[in-house]
């Protein structure tokens, strides 16, 4: 494997005397101005162009314009024909495709597969405007326009399809985004070294499918090289028994299961999870060693094989000790390199400082762009989580280790949103990231991250290795409250409430401060089946929270609320634990009006669970436990009827599944009933619309590259 350099070292393309352009080009007549007769690298996108760091397409732009590059931007072209992907002419060296900063398929569609008729990424909220799998059409049309023309993948969408993937909206596995495509290299993660890498390799005359060695990359490849140790993944990862799940009601935040540690790896078998994550230097490993995957062809016919395949993928992320992955396709192989070297801090800071106008281009003149609405006055101040949470997306694309800005940087980011965004108001919308509160928080021991394979950091408790000091973000949080022309500042990325509670300073800055009233957090569920699939802490850690939220609240003088937030239809729910929860949530007076089903997204193990009814957190063979899953329409639409049990239109679905349960006697008027044997006597209302405009208003959504539409609070 290649060593890396720093993000900020390569020599200057010899475009660079062009200098910075206002926005980045999406016209021949912008072009024009600027002074060029061709462009470098074009970005083709699904989303419209927001030059801010909060979009992907905008942050690699800009990147590779300060390496010297001419960089124009085809935005939401119409995929119908080719034309509108020749409008800036053809690129000097690629293009670069992505969906967007969501994922085509998730934009598209809601999780009962019925189509969205808005679209937060697009003027005016208009839906429609880009194609289903966009990567793929995208990249076909990239090759009717110019067919000598390189074509490079990244994003959410292609990142979360390097591998063979269920796809939810076929009911089928899918191969690799690459090969459906026809790119000649994929890029994972958070891309900005690879991206740099490629455009300074493909600067000096070299086809980006001759890359094939460089980190957070795939590309395809004929055969497989004959020097090299090829590692069969069926016998790295044996079988092991089963271990039960845990009490959901028990506070693990101290238990001593969790913070064993272990020096082996998959060879030992050594990769339960009792072993250790997080930082990583210096990375060791066999520069020569790969790790065969089950075919597509065999995932495709064995979902045990997939639940496996999925295992060993996700065991496979920490940048310190993962192996190259290989699996065949037919009589092909897809190649994808370990995850890339995370930002060291100044890069990280530079990434975040380049000449973004934070605004939409001219172009779109007074047209609103929802997400761009929504994050217009935020600032992102760390990347990556260590969560592990199954459901989520986040660790597939940027991986468990903490990426974290320098204060300073985001202190003058803040001040550059006071001088120079229009219409702020001194009012901070949020500092955060996928996680609030994971802020410069990372292993402690860089020799015990180097051999780690754990899921997780935090579940089922929180590791000892792992730092848990939260003074840094609560020094951040006062000094940027304190900046001149700062009246409020709100944190309303998600907040991880089991790590807060080791820290009550924290916890009394944020609620005393950086609450409005409300503050959204996700335990997901109060049962220990769907818990322990999701990989979520138990209630007693809620409660420890809830009691710290309520005092500081009381000491501020402040009435505020903790608004907690639930999943309907994961993996390991039966209708049992549905109404358990449901009678939880009446009986703590919880009316939940947004709630969501599970969705299975492409590579996440929740999604793997789905599809295979085996649970990849643990080891698994045929005979391993059965996963408990609600597939079919009518058992989700119950599932998610018991997290609305107050509104009369579930009533006599509910009314049905209760008497099927047994459980009858919970129908009645009284307290102790959860649901009345009557309809009202108005009519009963009709469906209601998804909105996923109304949703990100009333904080459903952020704009970290997720993939999903996901929960600004976990």
């Amino acid at each position: 494997m290649q060593a890396e350099k720093h993000l900020f070292s390569y020599p200057k393309y010899w475009a660079e005397c062009y200098g910075i352009a206002p926005f980045l080009p999406m016209s021949r007549e912008e072009m024009d101005e600027l002074g060029w007769d061709s462009c470098d690298i074009i970005v083709v996108c699904g989303d419209a162009y927001v030059d801010h760091p909060s979009f992907g397409m905008a942050v690699i732009g800009r990147l590779l314009e300060s390496q010297g590059f001419r960089v124009g931007i085809i935005s939401q072209p119409d995929w119908k024909s080719k034309h509108d992907f020749q409008r800036l002419g053809k690129p000097n060296l690629f293009f670069a495709v992505s969906a967007g900063n969501m994922d085509s398929m998730i934009n598209r569609y809601t999780a009962d597969l019925k189509i969205r008729h808005d679209d937060a990424y697009t003027p005016d909220n208009i839906g429609g405007k880009r194609p289903d799998r966009a990567v793929t059409v995208y990249s076909q049309r990239c090759r009717e326009a110019f067919k000598d023309v390189p074509v490079v993948i990244g994003g959410i969408e292609a990142s979360l399809r390097r591998l063979s993937h269920f796809d939810y909206w076929s009911n089928k596995v899918r191969r690799s985004v690459l090969l459906d495509s026809k790119a000649d290299i994929l890029l994972y993660g958070n891309a900005e070294r690879a991206i740099a890498e490629i455009a300074f390799r493909a600067s000096r005359g070299e086809h980006p499918k001759e890359m094939n060695n460089i980190r957070g990359t795939a590309c395809v490849v004929n055969e497989l090289p004959q020097d090299w140790v090829v590692k069969d993944s069926t016998r790295l990862d044996r079988p092991g028994k089963v271990e039960p799940p845990i009490n959901p009601y028990i506070d693990t935040s101290n238990a001593s299961e969790g913070n064993k540690c272990s020096n082996g790896d998959m060879d030992q078998a050594k990769t339960e999870d009792e072993t250790q994550v997080l930082r990583f230097w210096p990375v060791k490993g066999n520069d020569k060693e790969y790790i065969q995957l089950p075919s597509y062809e065999k995932v495709t016919n064995d979902a045990v094989m997939y639940a496996h395949a999925s295992r060993v993928i996700h065991i496979e992320t920490n940048p310190a000790n993962a192996h190259t992955l290989v699996q065949a396709h037919g009589d092909r192989y897809v190649w994808m390199n370990p995850p890339p070297i995370p930002l060291e801090t100044d890069e990280l800071d530079a990434v975040f400082e380049q000449n973004f106008q934070r605004v939409p281009h001219p172009a779109y003149g007074d047209k609103r762009i929802p997400a761009y609405d929504m994050i217009r006055f935020s600032v992102n101040i760390m990347r990556g989580c260590f969560g592990g949470c199954s459901f989520c997306s986040i660790t597939e694309h940027e991986g468990r280790v903490i990426q974290s800005r320098s204060e300073d940087s985001i202190i003058r980011e803040i001040e550059n949103i006071r001088d120079k965004t229009p219409g702020f108001t001194g009012i901070i919308s949020d500092l955060g990231g996928p996680t609030a509160n994971m802020y410069q928080l990372n292993c402690k021991s860089d020799e015990i991250h180097a051999k780690c394979h754990r899921l997780s950091c935090v579940y089922p408790s929180i590791c000892k290795n792992l730092k848990t000091d939260h003074s840094p973000t609560t020094s951040l949080y006062r000094r940027a409250r304190t900046l001149p022309g700062i009246k409020r500042i709100f944190i309303a990325s998600g907040l991880r409430y089991d790590l807060a509670v080791e820290d009550p300073e924290y916890v009394k800055e944020l609620v005393t401060h950086h609450v409005g009233g409300y503050l959204k957090i996700a335990p997901e569920h109060t049962e220990t089946g769907p818990l322990s699939k999701m990989m979520k802490p138990g209630m007693g850690t809620y409660y420890r929270f809830k009691e710290l939220f309520e005092k500081f609240s009381k000491e501020a003088g402040k009435e505020q609320f903790l608004i907690p937030y639930f999943i309907a239809a994961h993996p390991g729910t039966r209708d049992e634990d549905m109404l358990n929860l449901a009678m939880w949530l009446k009986s703590n007076g919880f009316r939940a009006d947004q709630v969501q089903n599970f969705y299975p997204s492409p590579m996440a193990s929740a999604t793997a669970m789905y599809h295979s009814e085996r649970n990849p957190l643990r080891r698994i063979d045929y005979k391993s436990e059965k996963v408990p899953t609600a597939k079919g329409i009518r058992q989700r639409r119950l599932h998610k009827a018991f997290l609305r049990y107050h509104d009369p239109d579930n009533w006599p679905l509910l009314r049905e599944a209760l008497n099927n349960m047994g459980k009858a006697h919970l129908i009645g008027y009284g307290k102790k009933h959860l649901i009345p044997p009557t309809q009202p006597k108005s009519a009963t209302r009709g469906p209601k619309k998804s909105s996923a405009t109304s949703k990100m208003r009333k904080g459903r959504f952020h704009t970290q590259h997720n993939g999903l539409p996901p929960r600004k609070h976990k």
